[in-house]
């Protein structure tokens, strides 16, 4: 009786599944996850196209007057050399600043605070969050409408001299603009709840484009 009970292999496919089964998972959801993963990096990557291409052609989120006053007006026509004036603004929690080359910050003003608006939620209505609402007829997506759960805070733009434009010009100096997302991880689910498997913090990426007539009324 042993003996054929050794020799017996009645539910040996049983045991083989069960022991290739949590491989077999674990490979499957694990290119479910890494492929949402790309799909975030997709759409960070587009959301930042967009956020450059609307800051471009926004009123400016750094006050106008700061802005032209910041390049050298001493020989009318001249270059504005580069590195002549440089602003960063963001937010952190509720609070919008922009701060200087020299380190001075200046909070975001009702102008400041609709202009990074219009960047961040475009042509819908302006709130002071992190909503992002729905698109309505015609209007424009802004970068919430590309990343899903983007937040203000991980949004940097940055208003730079790069030698463009000239000095006393009458629309102000041309500045390059540049779009940038910070602080976002990967989100995984499958391999989070089942192998404990950590998020991973995302590059930082950005888009750099050359500012147009920075005021809302431009053309697309």
């Amino acid at each position: 009786m042993m003996r054929l009970f050794a020799k017996s292999e009645q539910g040996a496919a049983m045991v083989e599944m069960t022991i290739v089964a949590p491989l077999l998972f674990a490979l499957t959801l694990g290119f479910v996850d890494f492929g949402y993963a790309l799909y975030q990096w997709n759409g960070a990557t587009k959301a930042v196209q967009v956020g450059a291409r609307l800051a471009s052609i926004s009123d400016p989120v750094v006050s106008k007057t700061t802005l032209a006053n910041a390049a050298p007006s001493d020989v009318p026509g001249a270059p504005v050399p580069a590195d002549a004036y440089l602003f960063i603004c963001q937010y952190t929690g509720n609070t919008g600043a922009c701060k200087d080359k020299n380190g001075t910050s200046t909070n975001f003003d009702t102008n400041a605070s609709n202009a990074f608006s219009r960047i961040f939620r475009g042509d819908t209505a302006v709130t002071n969050d992190d909503a992002c609402p729905a698109l309505t007829g015609t209007q424009r997506p802004g970068m919430c409408h590309f990343f899903p759960g983007l937040l203000r805070t991980n949004i940097v733009i940055t208003y730079s001299a790069t030698g463009l434009g000239f000095q006393t010009r009458l629309n102000g100096p041309v500045p390059t603009i540049t779009v940038e997302l910070q602080n976002r991880t990967f989100q995984f689910f499958f391999l989070s709840g089942l192998m404990g498997f950590g998020n991973i913090n995302m590059p930082s990426m950005l888009s750099t484009v050359t500012g147009e007539d920075l005021k809302t009324s431009a053309p697309s």
